[in-house]
């Protein structure tokens, strides 16, 4: 938790985010994703001052344990001095302890941002679902809470100025912007009109500049006209010389025995990588995540 601190910006994680999202199709499925279509709305964890603190609590995690399919799952819920936002003890349940801030006491709006994230924890938890580390493992979790539909309370929970600053979670408000674009993209929802910070807004909104770059990668017909002529010219070394991988691009080129070469590229919804033969247009669909893909090869 930054706390008055200075705020990471940029993409410094960006690898790890897009191999989050791969794993994520990889152990849950297409069909499962698709459940999780519509996000935590503001109305199911919005908290009033003049709420009662442990009740309001206890609500706010109810939901977002409903949201996630939990429903065996029980947040006991406690506030300390700690210096991270929160804490949660995995067990084998049904009941888990999650300690916050005592600085949510007086912050109670971000209070469903941190719960989010924990209760992300358990769910990874049961799915048998990690990364190795600490921080690539934070990483992934901080992914699956914003892809699966209530990582836009983290991103809003963002808070800058000349005096102060707040950011919730491991990704930079851009990383959680490009997440939430990720998303918005594959299920056409808006989350940016549920934002209460401007710096929220913007950070979502340089998240979907990048996110929309991953459409416009050769050998995508989307690519601009400088990616297609690299891409030429690239192709042309590969067919020349042997094939290898593009420095400084997604895609390489690979033999296929004695059949035409083949370029392999990151699918922009997933990451998950493709391998179609070079030889012009070409339809390519994306065994993981289903989006059909328009390429010129």
């Amino acid at each position: 938790m930054a706390n008055g601190r200075p705020v990471e910006h940029g993409y410094p994680h960006l690898e790890t985010v897009r191999a989050a999202i791969t794993a994520l199709y990889k152990r849950l499925s297409y069909d499962t994703i698709q459940t999780f279509a519509t996000s935590v709305a503001p109305v199911d964890v919005a908290f009033c001052d003049t709420d009662d603190l442990h009740l309001g609590t206890q609500r706010v995690a109810g939901e977002l344990v409903r949201h996630y399919r939990l429903p065996d799952a029980r947040m006991i819920v406690c506030f300390r001095e700690m210096e991270h936002a929160a804490n949660i003890e995995l067990a084998a349940g049904p009941e888990y302890f999650v300690e916050l801030n005592d600085r949510f006491r007086t912050h109670r709006r971000d209070i469903g941002a941190a719960l989010a994230h924990e209760i992300m924890h358990v769910y990874l938890h049961r799915l048998d679902l990690s990364f190795r580390g600490t921080r690539d493992n934070e990483i992934l979790t901080d992914t699956a809470t914003t892809y699966l539909g209530a990582g836009w309370l983290l991103l809003d929970a963002f808070r800058e100025d000349a005096a102060s600053s707040q950011k919730l979670g491991y990704l930079t408000p851009e990383e959680f912007g490009y997440v939430l674009a990720k998303r918005a993209l594959v299920f056409g929802e808006d989350p940016s009109t549920w934002f209460t910070s401007p710096q929220a807004y913007e950070a979502y909104g340089e998240g979907m500049a990048r996110a929309r770059r991953d459409e416009q990668q050769p050998p995508l017909t989307a690519a601009g006209w400088a990616g297609r002529r690299r891409y030429a010219r690239d192709r042309r070394h590969a067919q020349d010389h042997a094939p290898a991988a593009a420095p400084g691009m997604p895609y390489a080129f690979t033999p296929d025995g004695r059949g035409p070469l083949r370029v392999s590229f990151p699918c922009p919804t997933c990451h998950q990588r493709i391998r179609v033969p070079v030889r012009g247009r070409v339809r390519a669909r994306c065994a993981l995540c289903r989006t059909v893909l328009e390429c010129d090869t």
